[in-house]
């Protein structure tokens, strides 16, 4: 639908504003302001593509990952893989919307990129209902926010009680109808316990698994622990993409200065994010064909290494690219001093490909950190709560965006102008990189005590469901009181 408003608009002249045109010949441009009308509808569709991109992005990888078993281990290994492979498709689209949108849009117009891009994702939609009848599905508990909540006010209700050292005093459901896993009680962050002590007043939701805001279980407080612990991971990758955001920006005002010609042709400066794009759709099928099954061999993990280490690497590849950054764009400078042509607007006689090295560097951060995150939230999630993950993870790229102009904002006023004069041959874009680079690097400390701190989740098997069972009869009996 968003689509298809923003191509409708910029099909017709009248639900757009006029385009700039002289009024004499040596007048300047006279431009007509957008009409209200006119801003509502580009906000519309724009916000309509932005929520419709939201929930695939949510709701996507979780459909996908939801068929495979995650107790089997080749089917575990198996699921590790779909998240590469779903890492591949997304690049291969970011390919064709590059080049191919790109193209069209400069040539043809912006009403037969949109138009193209409607007839894409309705393509999509297709396609995915072809394989609605076969697909795995897994009907909804409840909200798992509202879930997280109870938690907290059922805890915050019953914080002056005692929590009891053992786990079988505390409120459970062993019902595999009702919840689909057991999660093992855990040390930290203790304080939440108090949701699952059971007091005479909480009788009438002893058997509900759905959660109450006086009486949550075990495993509804263990599922909003891991969702606390998982806070930090997040943190710790937003800067990467603040980073990411910076190189993508920056890059295309670069190459508007350099030699963007191959042979006669000459490419796009909104087509340079392809460099790093076909590294990562050559670098992923090696990745998990070739680099895992011999990684495996010598870490005996299934995915050659663990999730966070997956991501940590992307972390470290994030700091090596700023830096390498900072010092092509010295290079960039010097030969624009070289030359004489500072305040030229180019272009200089260095080639755009050099930029190539940077993107190559971070296109490799992106394949390890986005797609070892999706599959760290994935399986560390509890079965009600493997979407709402997924969309977290997406959501550290989203305030990556939004903290980039924060940080320009503030390097610029502290700096006193590194990135002020819109010149770049003037600016000192080469120590904003070096900045962003150093501060990766700590950035990537504090992922290192992150990562050392987090604590797995832990899965009861039936049999030790069977125990648990048994254990809250005998300490039951033992103290006389009815099971």
């Amino acid at each position: 639908m968003g689509f298809v408003v923003l191509a409708v608009q910029a099909h017709y002249t009248q639900l757009r504003p006029f385009p700039c045109k002289d009024v004499a010949p040596s007048a300047t441009s006279h431009c007509e302001s957008a009409t209200r009308s006119q801003e509502a509808i580009l906000f519309t569709g724009l916000y309509l593509v932005a929520l419709g991109t939201g929930g695939i992005k949510a709701a996507l990888p979780s459909l996908g990952a939801d068929q495979f078993d995650e107790q089997d281990s080749r089917e575990s290994t198996s699921l590790s893989s779909f998240f590469n492979w779903l890492m591949f498709s997304i690049t291969f689209g970011a390919i064709l919307g590059v080049t191919f949108v790109v193209w069209i849009s400069s040539n043809l117009g912006w009403d037969w990129a949109f138009g193209v891009c409607a007839v894409a994702v309705t393509m999509g939609l297709l396609f995915l209902s072809m394989g609605l009848s076969i697909y795995q599905k897994y009907l909804p508990k409840g909200s798992p926010l509202v879930r997280i909540l109870q938690v907290f006010v059922a805890a915050m209700r019953k914080w002056r009680l005692p929590v009891p050292d053992m786990a079988t005093e505390l409120h459970e459901v062993h019902d595999k109808e009702l919840q689909n896993e057991i999660l093992q009680r855990t040390d930290q962050f203790k304080c939440l316990d108090h949701a699952a002590i059971v007091t005479p007043e909480d009788g009438p939701v002893l058997s509900a698994y759905s959660g109450s805001w006086k009486l949550c279980t075990v495993t509804q407080i263990e599922e909003t622990k891991i969702l606390v612990r998982m806070l930090p991971i997040i943190l710790s990758t937003v800067f990467m993409n603040t980073c990411l955001a910076q190189l993508q920006t920056f890059s295309i005002q670069q190459s508007t200065t350099m030699n963007r010609k191959i042979g006669s042709f000459e490419v796009p400066g909104p087509s340079v994010p392809v460099i790093p794009l076909l590294f990562m759709f050559i670098l992923l099928p090696i990745y998990d064909r070739i680099f895992i099954p011999i990684a495996r061999k010598f870490t005996g993990i299934p995915t050659g290494i663990t999730k966070l280490q997956r991501v940590g690497v992307g972390l470290v590849l994030s700091a090596i690219s700023m830096a390498v950054s900072g010092l092509i764009e010295t290079r960039r400078k010097n030969v624009a001093i070289e030359h004489g042509m500072v305040d030229s607007p180019g272009p200089l006689p260095v080639s755009v490909f050099w930029l190539g090295i940077q993107y190559a560097i971070f296109g490799m951060a992106d394949m390890f950190t986005l797609a070892g995150m999706l599959d760290f939230f994935y399986a560390e999630s509890s079965s009600g709560m493997k979407s709402l993950s997924t969309a977290i993870s997406w959501c550290s790229l989203a305030f990556g965006y939004y903290t980039s102009t924060v940080v320009v904002s503030v390097v610029n006023k502290v700096s006193k102008g590194w990135l002020e004069s819109n010149n770049l041959n003037r600016d000192r874009l080469e120590y904003f990189y070096w900045l962003l680079s150093g501060v990766s690097v700590l950035n990537f400390g504090l992922y290192l005590v992150c990562a050392r701190w987090y604590k797995y989740k832990i899965v009861q098997d039936q049999k030790s469901r069977l125990d648990h069972i048994q254990d809250s009869i005998d300490v039951s009996v033992g103290k006389n009181s009815t099971p």
